[in-house]
């Protein structure tokens, strides 16, 4: 038998949007689950076709349900479930913070990763070779 509405925080657990319930629910009594721009509680139905939007700092995303679930899926079966519908300004923005992470460490934070470090390495041979050039000559014996 099909289901017809299931909870909003037991399908986002599982369709794989949250790793466990307990963090989907939390998630929608804070306030970063929202159904047609009003937030929603972990306890609200929804059905097939409803979109949904995950706020996800500092990205907001967006999904539609394509069919019910009450059990955890495989990774292979999600796109059967849900649409990713986030507007690409969306991820586009995920991508920005995603390379400027590691330029502009906040206070913090820690030593960066050694991959952090390659990255920033990498990116700092890129600037020298495309023609910038930082030695400067302040002699002023002329």
């Amino acid at each position: 038998m099909p289901l017809t509405e299931e909870r909003i925080d037991k399908w986002m657990w599982a369709v794989r949007i949250f790793k466990t319930r307990t963090i989907a629910t939390d998630a929608c009594k804070k306030g970063r689950v929202l159904m047609d721009g009003v937030t929603v509680k972990p306890s609200r139905t929804i059905k097939a076709g409803d979109v949904i939007n995950v706020r996800k700092p500092p990205v907001t995303y967006s999904f539609r349900v394509k069919s019910l679930t009450a059990n955890r899926l495989g990774a292979k079966l999600v796109p059967d479930y849900m649409e990713n519908v986030t507007p690409q300004s969306e991820l586009d923005l995920l991508e920005v913070v995603k390379i400027s992470g590691f330029i502009d460490r906040r206070k913090g934070l820690g030593r960066p990763t050694k991959r952090e470090g390659r990255e920033l390495s990498r990116f700092k041979e890129e600037a020298m070779d495309d023609g910038w050039d930082f030695d400067f000559d302040f002699d002023t014996d002329d």
